[in-house]
């Protein structure tokens, strides 16, 4: 089995369908590690398509936020007006697919999906000191995670922590993995490109991705929408 591992797709439609065609015929189920929807201007696209085409998925704190699980005050004006306007358009269908999804962590055969952390669905895992600190809760070889929006994540071995580089690698006995796939549709690593990884269980091989889509449009559609311009300006510099 084959999986495709997206996250934070943010309601970003023409960032999903880009990396479904860049890694079409290279998985054969999809995974999600939570924020469907915040932030982009198409919501109920993208939780449509989750609802028929995810075969697992966790929630994300914008998840939350838009269907009112999470209190707004923790978010910044930018982050609660697109979470007020995401609940106004969604359709009672949607809502309710967000409302019932899981916290993480979820365990999907061998490994597991979580948003933010082991400890934490809502903590950010950026240094190697926060992933040393809940290193001895990671119980299984490869956790994808995100929250974050960046590329890469942990390796945690008997010797350290270090930071793992967005790059195709063997998983290793002796080792454990935190990766995050990056974020499909609002990366903050300076680079605009989608983010996804690949995870093939059988061939113990993680594969990370990248690719261009049509930001343009998307920006003409959080515009349109009334949605804070920082919103489309951020996609173009990936921060």
């Amino acid at each position: 089995m084959r999986y495709l591992i997206l996250s934070d797709i943010h309601s970003n439609w023409e960032a999903l369908t880009a990396v479904l065609a860049d890694a079409e015929g290279n998985y054969d189920q999809i995974l999600s590690c939570g924020d469907l929807v915040g932030y982009g201007p198409d919501p109920n696209a993208v939780v449509d398509w989750a609802r028929q085409n995810l075969k697992a998925s966790i929630r994300g704190n914008h998840d939350k936020a838009c269907v009112g699980l999470e209190d707004l005050e923790w978010f910044n004006p930018v982050a609660r007006t697109s979470a007020v306007w995401t609940s106004q358009v969604l359709t009672d269908e949607n809502r309710e697919y967000l409302r019932h999804l899981p916290s993480g962590p979820l365990a999907v055969d061998d490994f597991q999906i979580l948003h933010g952390s082991p400890a934490d669905e809502d903590e950010y895992l950026v240094t190697e000191e926060e992933a040393r600190y809940i290193s001895t809760l990671v119980t299984t070889s490869v956790s994808f995670f995100g929250h974050t929006h960046l590329q890469g994540g942990f390796m945690l071995h008997r010797n350290g922590v270090r930071l793992l580089a967005p790059y195709t690698f063997q998983v290793e006995n002796d080792t454990r993995y935190l990766v995050n796939s990056g974020s499909v549709g609002q990366p903050r690593d300076h680079d605009p490109h989608a983010g996804y990884a690949i995870y093939k269980p059988e061939d113990r091989l993680v594969e990370f991705g990248r690719v261009a889509y049509d930001i343009e449009q998307t920006q003409r559609k959080i515009i349109e929408a009334g949605l804070p311009d920082l919103l489309a300006y951020r996609l173009s510099v990936g921060k």
